[in-house]
């Protein structure tokens, strides 16, 4: 069975019923139906008691490695050891949804449900987001329109439109052509899990924090070089009228019934790949132990989490874990995929190199890990016994989850040994120093995190650094958007990359988000969509949605 008729196989609980098992009471929520719900941010009450556990992993191939599979299949085990477990996870996007890559809802029998509805509108945050980002371009436009008064300079907008779709045809467009009295312009889109509407939706602490963060964003600048920033436009009352509802966290639950509170849905290849800091502190209110996740491998979404998000939301993670399979590390070997499924004991001995990477990387933050790998049924002994020894040699715990199968209940040894592991001491601290230089943040990243040797700045980034700096905005934790498939700017250099350079395209200010995002490669932040996108195999048939996964 597919996962959509796994989800089906299984009766949900009434929401207010799962809602109990984190002590709420349906005052406490606002009812989307049966199995949907709000939560008001303040029914926790601040007091932050829970322990917190990140999910990572290796460098994924196109297919993802199942984070979030693991994620809930943890949460749910942790649950059967009788502890007061939550996972609190992103919101999927609709764009790899209809794209490639498919929903993120989890997988098999370790699913978060109702998959379809979480999967596609669910309750409207991302639709929110979008039309706060698009009312803001749609403002600017009109005040260009209306005289200008704050002297604009047209072709120096630096917050541009977003849309929830992959559609590559948006990366740069020209508007302004309905009539004579608007002046024609470039504008681009990006999708809206890369937005600085979504960073700041995640990042925000509180409404008051959202206020300051969209009264910050950088408009663009005047003809004389004068930074205008969004406060100047009088519009962040009426955004925050469409994010009134969209900031509260979403409950819904596993196929085990257990609670999951889902909220934002920033990429970690464009992003800072995490859920927002309200949803995660109010798990660590509700609970002793919250189970959550960043984006693709430990170089983009742990990272961010370790170097960005903690450090906003005042977190001190308690344990990590580093999912990791055995297709992954053969793709990182080079093998094809009609092959990756076939056992190949010495390309999984190959691809290590790539495990050993992000195994070195999250030692540098001093937070104890176990690597876990997310067991395919195509898997041989042979092939696991070489992963084990491995860590066993870098002295480092390994688990086995075969949660995709056997839900919970495969999860046991991965609980027990994160739960050591939020026993033990640890001396967690940020990377990144905030008062370096922009080049030095970029260089201390590239060196530890990329393994690269040297940065080479293209001269619209250096013209950026010295504007950034000009206008005292230099002091921000660097965002990195690059692929997720290699540790480096290149997605074909796979495995354990060194002694190479990394260039920096472009640089990019979001100053409501309190981030400087450094542009690496070719990434773009509109992906396009792939031959045979999922939406072929999509369909609405007697009132049931097929084909989604």
């Amino acid at each position: 069975m597919n996962d959509i008729e796994i989800a089906h196989q299984v009766t949900l609980q009434n929401i207010e019923e799962v809602a109990l098992k984190l002590g709420l009471k349906k005052d406490d929520l606002e009812l989307y139906g049966k199995y949907k719900a709000k939560i008001d941010p303040k029914v926790g009450k601040g007091n932050k008691k829970g322990k917190l556990i990140l999910v990572t992993a290796i460098n994924p191939t196109p297919y993802g490695e199942g984070k979030t599979t693991v994620s809930i299949g943890l949460g749910d085990a942790l649950r059967l050891l009788n502890k007061n477990a939550l996972m609190v996870l992103r919101e999927p996007s609709l764009g790899p949804v209809f794209g490639m890559k498919g929903g993120a809802t989890g997988g098999g029998y370790s699913q978060v449900v109702p998959m379809e509805d979480i999967n596609l509108h669910f309750t409207g945050d991302f639709h929110a987001i979008t039309a706060v980002n698009n009312l803001i371009c749609a403002a600017i436009d009109n005040h260009l329109y209306f005289g200008n008064e704050l002297q604009l300079d047209p072709n120096r907008i630096s917050f541009h439109r977003c849309l929830d779709v992959n559609d590559r045809s948006l990366r740069e467009i020209e508007i302004g052509l309905s009539s004579a009295k608007e002046t024609p312009r470039k504008e681009q889109f990006s999708i809206t899990a890369a937005s600085e509407i979504m960073i700041i939706f995640c990042l925000a602490r509180d409404m008051e924090d959202l206020r300051k963060r969209l009264d910050d964003i950088l408009v663009g600048y005047t003809f004389d070089n004068r930074p205008v920033y969004l406060k100047e436009l009088h519009i962040t009352g009426a955004l925050l009228t469409l994010l009134k509802d969209a900031m509260k966290p979403n409950l819904v639950q596993t196929l085990e019934g257990n609670p999951v509170l889902i909220h934002g849905g920033p990429f970690a290849n464009i992003a800072h790949g995490c859920n927002s800091v309200i949803a995660t502190s109010l798990g660590l209110e509700l609970s002793d132990f919250v189970v959550t996740e960043a984006g693709f491998g430990a170089d983009l979404g742990a990272e961010k989490f370790l170097d960005i998000t903690c450090p906003v939301g005042g977190f001190r993670p308690d344990a990590l874990v580093l999912v990791v399979t055995a297709k992954a590390l053969k793709y990182h070997a080079g093998v094809s995929k009609k092959d990756i499924l076939k056992e190949d004991p010495d390309k999984i001995s190959e691809g290590l190199s790539n495990l050993q990477a992000h195994i070195d990387n999250l030692r540098l933050y001093h937070v104890p890990f176990v690597v876990c790998l997310n067991q395919y049924t195509t898997d041989s002994e042979k092939e696991i016994s070489i992963i084990q020894d491995f860590c066993a040699k870098q002295q480092v715990p390994f688990a086995v989850s075969s949660a995709y199968r056997d839900g919970g209940k495969g999860a046991i040894a991965l609980a027990e040994e994160v739960l050591q592991l939020t026993n033990q001491e640890n001396a967690y601290r940020p990377l990144v120093d905030l008062n370096l230089s922009i080049p030095d943040k970029i260089s201390l990243l590239a060196k530890n995190i990329y393994h690269a040797t040297k940065v080479e700045y293209s001269e619209v980034a250096c013209e950026k650094i010295k504007e950034l700096e000009a206008i005292g905005q230099a002091n921000h934790p660097i965002c990195v958007a690059k692929t997720q498939y290699s540790l480096s700017d290149d997605p074909k250099k796979l495995g354990y990359p060194q002694n190479y350079t990394i260039y920096v395209k472009d640089v990019q200010l979001y100053a409501g988000a309190r981030l400087i995002t450094v542009l690496l490669g070719s990434i773009l932040t509109m992906p396009g969509l792939p031959q045979h996108p999922n939406y072929e195999k999509i369909d609405f048939v007697d009132g049931n949605i097929q084909g989604l996964f």
